[in-house]
């Protein structure tokens, strides 16, 4: 039984970030890296064209519920709070990833803005900005025409393999370090990306990546020429859209959206293995499943919601 250690609430300084810019509506601009200790973790936020880092400690604090077993955090003060020094982007920012790298000591931040520019950087495991810019990328058409919900995440094999989807010109591109390794081209605008963590047991699981773009469920392999790379569609319901998507690491999908449904599918057969309907109050924007125990998943809502759920059985 998967049960929550702790719950911790901190204020962002009003003064760092005073003027906090909206995104989109799927944009994933926070990102945290919990220290080898677990005495405090570092979140990363980001706003506007920058990017902001915020040390909060993990103070052990005893987990209060309240009506419908609801938890009710802890209300703790952020200890440490500044602007990374590092390239800024020309426009607004609408996804950072945090990944671990293979030298020891550091990870590596991502970051893509609404024009689809990619900034990396490496950072030390205790917070602190290295001022080593590790590389940019711009778009192949330069920013130009509408900017538009960008995603970026890392291969978790290969840190330094990256992918990073725009909304506008339906496109992902596929990045080794700074080359462009190739552009894969989706049907519909795309909303969410996330490479399988495990897929078949024989080396696939650095190459495929699922995308979510408008109501379906596209399976991208980077080693197919065939129809593109696309390996895989799998249509939802017709009019809603999806705006989240994650593997756990026995390879299983999930999908929520609009429909406020969470859809786990199996990539052996390609058929839905469960679903939980109606699980948030408003549309799901951000799934995930739990690294302790793969068959929870956490939902994140658009209204401050997440929900822990064991889903799969």
């Amino acid at each position: 039984m998967l049960e929550a250690k702790r719950l911790l609430k901190a204020a962002v300084p009003p003064a760092l970030i005073q003027n906090p810019s909206p995104g989109s509506l799927q944009s994933t601009r926070l990102a945290l890296h919990v220290k080898e200790d677990g005495s405090s973790c570092c979140v990363y936020i980001a706003s506007g064209c920058n990017v902001y880092k915020l040390e909060v400690p993990l103070e052990d604090a005893s987990i209060t519920e309240g009506k419908d077993s609801l938890l009710i955090p802890f209300h703790t003060k952020i200890t440490d709070s500044m602007l990374l020094n590092r390239c800024p982007h020309r426009s607004e920012i609408q996804s950072i990833v945090v990944s671990e790298t293979d030298s020891t000591g550091y990870i590596t931040l991502g970051s893509v803005d609404s024009y689809g520019y990619l900034i990396v950087s490496k950072l030390d495991t205790s917070g602190k900005d290295v001022n080593k810019l590790t590389y940019s990328v711009l778009p192949q058409d330069c920013g130009v025409g509408e900017g538009s919900w960008a995603g970026v995440c890392f291969n978790p094999n290969q840190w330094f393999l990256a992918a990073v989807a725009h909304s506008f010109r339906k496109c992902i591109n596929i990045y080794d370090h700074d080359i462009n390794l190739r552009t894969l081209r989706t049907l519909w605008y795309p909303s969410s990306l996330n490479f399988v963590q495990s897929l078949g047991g024989n080396g696939s699981e650095n190459s495929i990546l699922a995308v979510t773009e408008g109501c379906q469920l596209t399976i991208w392999d980077l080693r197919a020429k065939e129809n593109g790379g696309c390996i895989q569609r799998i249509c939802g319901p017709v009019g809603d859209i999806f705006y989240a998507v994650c593997s756990s690491s026995s390879g299983n999908i999930a999908v929520g959206g609009t429909d406020r449904t969470v859809t786990i599918y199996d990539p052996r057969r390609w058929s839905a293995l469960s679903r939980w309907v109606h699980c948030s109050k408003y549309e799901i924007t951000g799934l995930s499943f739990s690294s302790v125990d793969p068959s929870y998943i956490y939902i994140q809502g658009m209204d401050y919601e997440v929900i822990a759920k064991q889903i799969i059985n």
